[in-house]
């Protein structure tokens, strides 16, 4: 038996064993509107106190199961064939979320999505991020933008100041190597395309919106000079051995890295690390590669859904509608440190106060995560093949021709 076919395998046992368990139960709730809410997700976050708060609040608490990797993504599409989809539970954008809504499984949220865009709780960019056919469905636990952390201390030692062009970046990234210290954060598998989306995004955003729309090819000369820029990179010593499975909060906290690319999530990750936003850690928006009129800054949606058979199916959708008004998203983005994407919601530290100060001043130009912008069976063969790339430093060609045939397979279908 095949890796793929053991994972599904192993998601349609849990999807049997463990579906009462994550959807809260067998009890039928029917139409009910308070109660305990069975919450299946795939996040390293704690919802405890988060519960209490929305106990308080609207009468709903959460009984939240994690899982991880591909066996969640198995054990949801199984729970859809039992009688117990789940109340609430995370997913993903992208083609992910249009498969989910194509099939009828997940509840439509076109209603609580009208009253938020109306009631300016959320943009209507993000709206477009979950709309399927005209109708939306899910809504957004957060709205993060990408940006660069660093490590404070290590900064500070070297003399670094905080970066405001790419060539700044790279005169750091030199200096911090000349020490011995590791300049940034890169990893394979599923993060395997950070640093692609960084460089292609940053050297020509309309080329890298185009490879996600099918009108240009991973074998364009552009994105082949990306590709070569991204190895001078790594052979210049710039990234940690990127088949380490460490958290990137851990390699900063131990000093192993000084910089990693992440969603303003990481604020959250840092302090599981035990560190401190502004005084172990900071962070600054990534500069263009290429300058020019505007800077290109990735978002990151996480996507909480709900089962349209599921028996707290009225549960999950207040649940969902709170979790988007300034009353739920204050206390969570507290809890997190992050920034809120409600505007009515206060962004929780100076740190992310300040990060939105410049958001809100400065000239940017946003784009969808590569994860997400680029459909799922593409992008299950680009992150293989980046990965490969990783380890094996070479000609990049080899791999960008395989994310083609995969392209091309695709969207003959379209």
């Amino acid at each position: 038996m095949n890796a793929r076919k053991l994972v599904a395998a192993v998601g349609i046992v849990l999807g049997t064993a463990l579906v009462a368990t994550a959807c809260g139960g067998s009890s039928n709730d029917g139409g009910a509107t308070t109660g305990e809410l069975g919450f299946a997700h795939n996040k390293p976050w704690n919802f405890d106190a988060f519960s209490k708060v929305s106990q308080q609040d609207i009468g709903i608490s959460l009984k939240s199961t994690q899982y991880s990797g591909d066996p969640y993504r198995a054990f949801i599409r199984q729970s859809f064939r039992t009688k117990e989809s789940p109340g609430l539970f995370t997913w993903e954008v992208s083609t992910a979320l249009d498969e989910l809504a194509e099939q009828g499984v997940i509840a439509e949220t076109t209603d609580l999505w009208t009253e938020a865009v109306d009631k300016g709780y959320v943009t209507d960019a993000v709206r477009q991020l979950y709309t399927v056919k005209g109708k939306q469905y899910c809504t957004p636990i957060s709205v993060d933008d990408w940006v660069m952390f660093y490590n404070k201390s290590v900064f500070t030692k070297y003399g670094i100041t905080v970066p405001k062009t790419w060539d700044e970046l790279m005169k750091a990234a030199a200096t911090l190597k000349q020490h011995g210290v590791t300049p940034f954060w890169n990893q394979t598998k599923n993060w395997a395309f950070v640093w692609f989306q960084t460089i292609l995004a940053g050297t020509d955003l309309q080329l890298y919106n185009d490879l996600s729309t099918g009108k240009a090819k991973y074998t364009d000369p552009r994105v082949v000079a990306v590709m070569n820029s991204w190895l001078d990179l790594q052979k210049k010593g710039y990234f940690n051995d990127p088949g380490q499975t460490d958290f990137a909060r851990d390699l900063m906290r131990e000093g192993k890295i000084a910089m990693a690319p992440e969603g303003t999530w990481f604020t959250a990750d840092a302090a599981l690390a035990g560190m401190t936003m502004g005084k172990d850690v900071d962070m600054f928006v990534i500069p263009a590669v290429k300058p020019g009129a505007a800077t290109p800054i990735a978002i990151e949606t996480a996507p909480v859904c709900v089962g349209e058979s599921s028996k707290q199916k009225a549960l999950g959708l207040k649940f969902s509608q709170w979790w988007m008004s300034p009353q739920g998203q204050q206390p969570w983005v507290k809890q997190q440190g992050n920034l809120p994407f409600n505007k009515d919601a206060e962004a929780p530290t100076p740190q992310t106060k300040a990060l939105k100060t410049t958001l809100a001043a400065g000239k940017y130009e946003y784009y969808n995560r590569y994860f997400e912008a680029t459909p799922v069976p593409i992008r299950t063969v680009a992150l293989e093949q980046f990965s490969a790339f990783l380890t094996n430093r070479g000609d990049p060609m080899q791999y960008l021709q395989a994310i083609q045939t995969a392209a091309d397979e695709y969207w003959a279908g379209r």
